[in-house]
C-alpha cells in the first residue's frame, strides 16, 4: 500500500522584514531566506525539495519512461562534424554511458583538404589525437562545466578552463598537447573567454568583480608565475562587461565591451601582444557598434578612403552601429592608426538602415563575407563572395549580398564562417520539424551539400509533424507572432471563426498546450528541433512560441517596446496570445500550461498575476521573479549592469513605482487559490538570479493558498544540472509534470 505525501508543505516560517524606499513600504515575509550559509536555510530548502519529490513521486515510472525515449531517440556515440584550424580537423565525440563530450583532433591531409572526412560514430578515427576528456575532468564532482577552450596556431597547446561548483568561476589550465600533461601554468577565479595569442606565447583572459561582472583583461605569459601577469585593461563603470578576442584574420586582439544600450571596440596588433590597445570609436551613450575586420577587393573598397593604416587600400573595419539607425547600419572605413580614431557616421555605407530589417551582425574570411539579419520575425543569413564580385548595372561592384535560404516558412539559417581561409562556407539550418542539418556551401555556385543532420532513432518522419506562424493581438493592437508545432494525427482540425486576426483552420476541438515565452534582452526564439519535445508532440501536446516584445524578433523597435517604462508590454503581450489560443479554438484555459525561464520566469509569474484563470499550469525555470528586491541592491550580482533592461527603482521612484506594479513576488493575490499549478525549478548556486528569488515566490504562493512547489539543485547554477543524462532527467521530470497537469500521464 502506498502511503500519500502530506498534502501540505513544508510550512514557512514568517520572519517580516520592511523594506523602505520612495515612500513606499513593503512587509516582506521571505527575506530570511536570502542567507545562503544559514543552516536552517538549507534545511528549509531540502524539505521543500523532498516534498516535491513526494508529491511527484507518482510520476516515477512516466519519468523512467519520458528519459527512455529521449535516450532512445538519441544516437550517444556520436560524433560533430570536423572543423579545419592549421594542420589539424577539430570534433567533439560522445560515448554511450558517459556524461560529457571528448574534444579530438586529427590532422589534415594536405594545405588543399577542405572536406571533412565523413566520421562513423564509434569507428575509430585514424590519426585522432584525444585532447580533453570531459568525463575525465569531471570525475569526482557533482557539476562540471567548461568555459574556455582554445588551441594555440601552432597546434601544441592547449588551453581549458573549468567549473566544478556552478557558480561561473573557472580555473584556467594549459595543457602541453605531445605529451598530455598539463603545464604549471594555473589561474583561477576566472571568467569565460580566455585565448592564446597567435604567437602562442601569451594568454589573455578576463576576471570578474565581486557583482560578477567581468571587467578586466589580463595578460600572462607562459611559464612565469601568476603574480607577473599584466593588467591590460579595466573597466570600473559598473554598467559593462568586457570581452576579449581575435579577428578572424587574427591580425588583430580585440577587447570589446558593453552595457546593454553602448557599446566600445579597442583594438592592437596580435604581432605586439604587450602593445598598447587603441580605441576604434570612442563611446556615446546609446550608440552600440560591433567591430570586423575585412580585407576586399579594390573594386569594392574604392570610396573607401585609402589613408589606411596598414598601407593596404584593401584592409578596412567592417562596423555595425545603431547611431540614427535605430536597425542598425553597416559601414566600411579604414582601420584608425595608433592615436586616431573611427567616424562610422563619415565612412562608406554597404547596407543602409532599413525599418524592416534588422541587423544582426557581419563575419569576413578571405574569400567571402556573411551578414546576419532578421526580417519578418526569421533569422537570415546572406553572403557576398569576395574573390568573385558581383557585377551591377551601375558601375563596378556592388555589395550584392545573396540570402540563403530552404524555402521554408518558418526556418533558421546560420551560415557559420570557418577559419580565414577556408574556401567554403558551412550553413545550419533547422526548423520546429527539421533536425538540425549542416550543409558544404559553394559560395560561387550556391550549391549546398549536406554534411550531417542531427540524427533521430526510432523512425523519425518530418511529415508526420507541422508547423505554423499566427498572429495574436494585443491589447494596444500590436500585431503579435505565435509559433506552434503539433503531431498532425493528433490534432483533427476544423474551420475557426473566432481569430482576432481573420479567419483561419484550428483544432476542431482543444488541445492540450504548452505556451513558451522570454521576452527580454532582445534575444529571440527562433524555430529549433528538440528531440525531447517529440515526447510532448507524440502525446498530443502543442507546443507554441509567444515571440513577445523584449524579444528581438521583430528588430529594435520590438525589443524597446518590452523593456522599461513598457517592460508590461512583454506580460500582455503573453497573456493575449494565450488568449489568441483559446479563442481560436487550439486549446482552452483548463488545457493549457505556461512555460518561461529566468527572465521569462518573470514573464510567466507576471502572466499568473495578471490572468491566474487562464492558465492551468505555470513552469517557471530559474524564475527572475523578485526582480524589485533584486534590482534595489546594487551589491547583488548583475544589477548594475540590468538598470539599462529594468530601470533603477533605487535612485527613481516612477520606476520604483513601475516594477511594483509588475514583480511577481510583490503581487500575489492575498487569495491565490484560483491560481494554477506552479513548478518552479533552481539551482542553490545559481549566480545569476539567486536561488531565493523562487524560493521566496513560492513560499508566498503557498502562503496564498495556490498549489506551488519548488525543486532545487544543490550543486548546479544557472543551466541546471550539467551532463547530458543528468540533463535528460531534468527535462523528463518537467515534462511528466506537465502531462500530469495536462491530463495526460497515463499515455
Amino acid at each position: 500500500m502506498r502511503v500519500l505525501p502530506p498534502s501540505e508543505p513544508p510550512f514557512t516560517v514568517r520572519r517580516p522584514s520592511e523594506r523602505t524606499f520612495h515612500g513606499d513600504t513593503f512587509t516582506d515575509d521571505y527575506e530570511w531566506l536570502r542567507t545562503k550559509e544559514d543552516p536552517e536555510v538549507v534545511a528549509h530548502l531540502e524539505a521543500q525539495n523532498a516534498w516535491t519529490l513526494d508529491r511527484q513521486a507518482h510520476l516515477a515510472p512516466l519519468r523512467q519512461t519520458l528519459f527512455d525515449e529521449i535516450k532512445g531517440r538519441t544516437l550517444e556515440t556520436d560524433l560533430s562534424v570536423p572543423a579545419r584550424d592549421g594542420d589539424w580537423w577539430y570534433y567533439a565525440r560522445t560515448v554511450e554511458g558517459q556524461q560529457y563530450p571528448i574534444h579530438a583532433r586529427y590532422p589534415v591531409a594536405g594545405p588543399d583538404d577542405w572536406t571533412p572526412r565523413v566520421l562513423e560514430p564509434g569507428q575509430p578515427v585514424p590519426g585522432e589525437q584525444i585532447m580533453l576528456d570531459q568525463n575525465a575532468q569531471a570525475e569526482g564532482h557533482d557539476f562540471f562545466a567548461l568555459g574556455s577552450l582554445d588551441v594555440s596556431d601552432d597546434g601544441t597547446r592547449l588551453l581549458y578552463a573549468t567549473d566544478t561548483a556552478g557558480d561561473e568561476r573557472y580555473t584556467l589550465r594549459v595543457r602541453d598537447l605531445a605529451t598530455g600533461e598539463d603545464l604549471r601554468d594555473e589561474v583561477r577565479e576566472t571568467a569565460p573567454g580566455a585565448m592564446f595569442t597567435p604567437d602562442g606565447q601569451h594568454v589573455f583572459y578576463l576576471t570578474v568583480d565581486e557583482a560578477w561582472r567581468p571587467w578586466r583583461v589580463w595578460r600572462h605569459r607562459l611559464g612565469t608565475p601568476g603574480s607577473d601577469d599584466v593588467l591590460v585593461f579595466e573597466e570600473p563603470d559598473e554598467r559593462y562587461w568586457v570581452g576579449v578576442g581575435l579577428s578572424r584574420s587574427k591580425k588583430y586582439l580585440q577587447i570589446e565591451l558593453g552595457s546593454k544600450v553602448t557599446s566600445e571596440s579597442w583594438l592592437l596588433e596580435s604581432d605586439d601582444p604587450t602593445g598598447e590597445f587603441r580605441v576604434v570609436w570612442p563611446r556615446r551613450e546609446g550608440v552600440e557598434y560591433t567591430v570586423e575586420h575585412a580585407v576586399l577587393p579594390t573594386s569594392l573598397v574604392e570610396p573607401v578612403e585609402t589613408q589606411v593604416s596598414t598601407g593596404s587600400t584593401g584592409d578596412v573595419l567592417l562596423i555595425l552601429h545603431n547611431k540614427d539607425a535605430l536597425n542598425f547600419e553597416l559601414v566600411a572605413s579604414p582601420v584608425p592608426a595608433p592615436g586616431g580614431t573611427v567616424a562610422p557616421e563619415a565612412a562608406d555605407v554597404v547596407v543602409p538602415h532599413d525599418p524592416d530589417v534588422r541587423l544582426e551582425g557581419v563575419s569576413a574570411s578571405e574569400r567571402y563575407l556573411v551578414l546576419y539579419y532578421r526580417r519578418e520575425a526569421i533569422s537570415r543569413s546572406a553572403v557576398l563572395s569576395l574573390v568573385e564580385p558581383v557585377e551591377t548595372g551601375e558601375g563596378p561592384v556592388g555589395w550584392d549580398f545573396r540570402e540563403i535560404s530552404f524555402g521554408q516558412p518558418l526556418e533558421s539559417v546560420g551560415a557559420g564562417v570557418g577559419v580565414w581561409e577556408q574556401p567554403n562556407l558551412k550553413v545550419g539550418y533547422t526548423s520546429f520539424v527539421t533536425p538540425s542539418s549542416l550543409y558544404l556551401y559553394d559560395v560561387a555556385s550556391g550549391e549546398r551539400t549536406l554534411l550531417k543532420q542531427q540524427p533521430v532513432l526510432g523512425g523519425y518522419d518530418a511529415g508526420d509533424y507541422d508547423q505554423r506562424r499566427e498572429w495574436a493581438v494585443a491589447e494596444d493592437g500590436t500585431r503579435v507572432p505565435v509559433s506552434l508545432v503539433w503531431r498532425k494525427d493528433k490534432v483533427r482540425f476544423g474551420v475557426s471563426t473566432g481569430s482576432t486576426t481573420g479567419t483561419s483552420e484550428a483544432p476542431a476541438e482543444p488541445a492540450p498546450l504548452l505556451l513558451y515565452g522570454y521576452g527580454a534582452y532582445e534575444y529571440s526564439i527562433d524555430p529549433y528541433f528538440s528531440v525531447s519535445r517529440l515526447s510532448l508532440l507524440d502525446r498530443g501536446v502543442v507546443f507554441a512560441v509567444a515571440h513577445v516584445r523584449g524579444g528581438g524578433e521583430m528588430g529594435r523597435s520590438w525589443y524597446d517596446d518590452g523593456k522599461l517604462a513598457a517592460k508590461r508590454n512583454t506580460f500582455t503581450d503573453f497573456v493575449a496570445c494565450g488568449r489568441h489560443l483559446v479563442a481560436t479554438g487550439w486549446t482552452a484555459s483548463d488545457r493549457m500550461v505556461a512555460d518561461g525561464g529566468s527572465a521569462g520566469g518573470l514573464l510567466v509569474g507576471a502572466a499568473t498575476n495578471l490572468a491566474p484563470d487562464l492558465f492551468t499550469g505555470v513552469l517557471a525555470g530559474v524564475p527572475f521573479v523578485d526582480a524589485l528586491t533584486s534590482m534595489l541592491d546594487p551589491t547583488l550580482p548583475l544589477t548594475v549592469t540590468e538598470r539599462d533592461e529594468w530601470g533603477d527603482p533605487l535612485n527613481d521612484a516612477d520606476v520604483y513605482a513601475y516594477m511594483r506594479s509588475y514583480t511577481p513576488y510583490e503581487n500575489v493575490s492575498d487569495d491565490a487559490s484560483r491560481y494554477p499549478q506552479v513548478l518552479a525549478t533552481t539551482s542553490f548556486n545559481d549566480t545569476r538570479v539567486l536561488y531565493v528569488e523562487p524560493a521566496k515566490w513560492v513560499a508566498r504562493l503557498q502562503a496564498a493558498g495556490a498549489p506551488a512547489m519548488l525543486k532545487i539543485e544543490m550543486s548546479a547554477g544557472h543551466g541546471g544540472v550539467s551532463g547530458r543524462y543528468s540533463a535528460w532527467e531534468q527535462v523528463a521530470f518537467e515534462q511528466a509534470w506537465i502531462l500530469d497537469v495536462l491530463g495526460l500521464a497515463g499515455l
